[in-house]
């Protein structure tokens, strides 16, 4: 089903009692609210070796919970036009998740910029429901991969990301430096694009 970031008639799918649709203005206090925060016993360790990088799990204790700063609206823009979507999943009224993604047409990438399942709706299919979505606007582009960032200390999301055949394509170790997230290592993952959902 093709639709736009600004069509708000359009319900993209019903699973259960969740409703997917494209985000509409009136989504962003709920957006803002959010609760994206995770806890974990373990973490992805970026290690340097002779040649390169090592990433391997390992337990932390006692467990981490983090909590990401809220977003400061400067998001990098060259000023070309991005095709993007945003897909929220709503249980009722309450807002449980939402998928934030954008495709570049020169490489035929397409990011997912954020994914968020509040914690009472993990483990029930919404983050990989809303995944879906975002395979299914990279088919409607044309993009050859779904790529995205992933704090090293996110073992949650890691897990997951590898369950739905994300696989590591690199690392930055100084991305967060000067930020919040100081001393953690940014891990990118992609996807190739399936022809079929």
């Amino acid at each position: 089903m093709e639709t736009t970031g600004d069509d708000a008639t359009t319900v993209l799918g019903l699973a259960g009692t969740i409703r997917y649709r494209p985000a509409r203005p009136e989504d962003g206090t709920a957006l803002a609210e959010l609760d994206g925060s995770f806890t974990t016993d373990s973490v992805f360790e970026v290690a340097a070796t002779g040649d390169g990088f090592s990433i391997r799990q390992v337990p932390v204790q006692p467990p981490l919970h983090k909590v990401f700063p809220a977003e400061d609206g400067s998001e990098d823009d060259d000023g070309t036009f991005a095709p993007a979507r945003t897909v929220v999943a709503y249980d009722g009224d309450r807002l449980c998740g939402v998928v934030e993604t954008s495709f570049s047409p020169w490489n035929a990438r397409l990011t997912v910029r954020d994914i968020e399942v509040a914690p009472a709706w993990r483990g029930k299919g919404i983050g990989r429901t809303l995944m879906n979505h975002a395979f299914d606007f990279a088919r409607e582009c044309g993009a050859g991969h779904v790529w995205l960032e992933v704090s090293n200390i996110n073992a949650p999301a890691i897990r997951a990301y590898l369950r739905m055949g994300f696989t590591f394509c690199g690392l930055d170790i100084s991305l967060y430096d000067g930020t919040e997230s100081a001393g953690e290592q940014a891990l990118f993952m992609s996807r190739r694009v399936p022809d079929e959902s």
